[in-house]
């Protein structure tokens, strides 16, 4: 049983190894990966030189930690609540439209986002240039779209994301409940007292499994969203996928895309390592290891 995932992990993950010495070698076409001039760290000094690795680091993280704290917190509310509905056929139809979401395309987000918010078309300066205000120029202003990009992300995320919490609940022993409720608590008490912490393990094992990728931003969000060449946009929504896509798409650079990548991967395995000492000094039941 455990062989797919394990070919799954050989294949994608172990062989693709030796490509990382790409990120220590100026590539060129001519010479191939082993024999072009190893140039050491120069990829990286680079990058800190230029000021890029900073603002990358920064808005990746700073989306990440967003969705990460705001996402599970949405979910954690939204399993609560779905448990506390008493009528089936509505749960079941709450269930469904909080989980369609998910199932749209980042493409199709992307359009229907630019419909949104174009200058020209979009159904936003439609509303305000009718009643007699000034258009908004949202694809040249920084700074309200990471409010946008957090805002679809947990409008996409919190409905399916609620499902591992709602399954938590769904393994509470019914016979609490039931001792509570003869107990005098009410519902707000049976949630503060008795759900929450029940809820606590799994909000700490998805917490470290999410910070294992805290610089691997959504690409595909992202680049529908904003797009990878908006200049304009760089300052609140370039991340290191955008970035490496550029250098990898636009500028054909190789070599420092695969220094950013090599950069995420070694921040992204020390953020784990950290946290998971500090769950373990905490709260030792709680550990991944």
């Amino acid at each position: 049983m455990c062989l797919p995932a394990i070919l799954f992990f050989i294949v994608f993950a172990y062989l693709p190894m030796p490509g990382l010495y790409l990120a220590f070698i100026k590539y060129n076409y001519t010479d191939g990966i082993f024999k072009s001039p190893f140039v050491g760290f120069d990829n990286f000094k680079f990058l800190v030189m230029t000021g890029d690795l900073w603002r990358l680091t920064l808005n990746t993280v700073l989306y990440n930690l967003a969705f990460i704290l705001l996402g599970n917190v949405l979910q954690i509310v939204v399993a609560v609540f779905l448990n506390e509905i008493r009528l089936k056929w509505f749960k079941k139809v709450s269930q469904t439209l909080m989980f369609l979401p998910h199932f749209i395309s980042a493409v199709l987000i992307g359009l229907i986002a630019y419909n949104v918010l174009s200058y020209d078309y979009g159904l936003l300066n439609s509303i305000l240039t009718s009643l007699g205000m000034e258009p908004v120029k949202t694809y040249s202003n920084a700074g309200i779209w990471p409010f946008i990009i957090i805002l679809t992300y947990l409008w996409q995320s919190t409905g399916y994301g609620s499902i591992v919490y709602f399954a938590a609940i769904m393994g509470l022993d019914n016979e609490i409940i039931e001792a509570s409720e003869i107990d005098g608590a009410n519902a707000f008490q049976r949630i503060r007292y008795i759900v929450l912490p029940w809820l606590k393990p799994t909000f700490i094992i998805l917490l470290l499994f999410s910070l294992g990728g805290i610089l691997r931003g959504n690409f595909g969000l992202f680049f529908n969203l904003v797009g990878a060449n908006n200049t304009a946009l760089y300052a609140t929504t370039d991340i290191i996928e955008t970035y490496v896509f550029r250098a990898l798409m636009t500028n054909f650079n190789f070599s420092i895309g695969s220094a950013v990548s090599l950069y995420q991967s070694v921040f992204g395995f020390a953020v784990v390592l950290t946290a998971n000492w500090l769950v373990k000094k905490f709260s030792p039941d709680n550990s991944l290891f």
